[in-house]
């Protein structure tokens, strides 16, 4: 896709040792100024001034070419409007001052996506909120295909001022504004929790590195527009929204009780049933329908009651 193709290449141009040209520069060219003055003061002082302003400008402007560059630096070569590639490499460099190198860092970089409110799949309104690692991959989209001018709203004498912003706060606010966009995007599709949705189907609760993988596919196929590319994507916040999270919490409690009663019901009637087939198989008791009714009664009230039940000794026959 023309979305997802580099557009970046290496700067082949002239790329000269800064220490080479630190020594012409700031020796040479002093030394010809002097030998310059030295030699047509008195022959030709009018030619002699002539070179010396020459000498001293392309000093001056030499001065222009010389920079620094780290690890995970680059910078965008243009000259004159026209791209001409990417240095990537470290170092002390001199290139033609005349050529414009727009500096672009490519080290990893943080945003913490404040939690925003999002009705999820069932329609509940739900806070969530994200962790996003990202980084420049190509450059030239990053530069030429990110506008980082910002209008200013301020007025002076009725005109609206607008000022340049820079490459990098324009970034920012491209990759926050469109996570924020699939963010929520993402969190509409499921269901905040198990309650909300069909048995076995994914949740924002429960889809843990799926919701994460999900999050970092789609944010970057939006990025790719602006050569970003998004390392890891995270959630971490998730809670419903505070106008619904007490109606929330009592149903999520009644869920668990019944959960539980579920559980305690289980394991009664196994133990009742394993009772009555011991009961059977050493013969220590033949008891007919009434009678396994009433003790199958007792010990479910037994077992399933919250408090402790208090005995009760039958003093009298078996069915009296």
């Amino acid at each position: 896709m023309e979305q997802n193709k580099n557009h970046e290449y290496e700067y082949a141009g002239t790329t000269v040792n800064g220490f080479v040209m630190v020594a012409v520069t700031y020796i040479l060219f002093p030394m010809l100024l002097g030998f310059n003055t030295w030699l047509l003061e008195d022959s030709s002082f009018g030619l002699s001034v002539v070179i010396d302003i020459v000498l001293v400008a392309l000093m001056i402007l030499f001065s222009c070419g010389f920079f620094t560059q780290q690890p995970n630096e680059s910078r965008v070569m243009v000259f004159f409007g026209k791209y001409k590639g990417t240095l990537r490499s470290t170092g002390f460099f001199w290139v033609n001052p005349l050529m414009n190198r727009k500096r672009m860092s490519l080290r990893l970089r943080n945003i913490d996506v404040e939690p925003i409110k999002v009705n999820d799949k069932s329609g509940n309104p739900v806070m969530i909120g994200m962790v996003l690692v990202w980084k420049v991959e190509d450059t030239y989209r990053a530069v030429f295909d990110v506008d980082s001018e910002q209008k200013s709203l301020s007025m002076t004498n009725g005109a609206i001022s607008v000022t340049p912003g820079n490459t990098a706060g324009a970034l920012a606010r491209f990759v926050s504004i469109q996570s924020d966009a699939e963010l929520r995007e993402v969190a509409s599709r499921y269901a905040y929790d198990e309650t909300d949705s069909r048995e076995g189907e994914l949740t924002l609760r429960s889809g843990g590195e799926e919701i994460n993988d999900l999050l970092e596919r789609k944010i970057n196929e939006r990025l790719a527009m602006a050569g970003i590319v998004v390392v890891e994507a995270r959630l971490n916040y998730l809670a419903y929204a505070p106008e619904i999270a007490a109606v929330m919490l009592r149903r999520q409690q009644a869920a668990a009780i019944i959960t539980a009663r579920e559980k305690i019901v289980e394991g009664a009637v196994s133990m009742v049933k394993m009772a009555l087939d011991r009961l059977k198989e050493d013969d220590v008791v033949e008891l007919d329908d009434e009678r396994k009714a009433t003790m199958v009664s007792n010990l479910l009230v037994v077992l399933c009651a919250d408090e402790p039940a208090q005995p009760v000794v039958n003093t009298g026959t078996l069915y009296q």
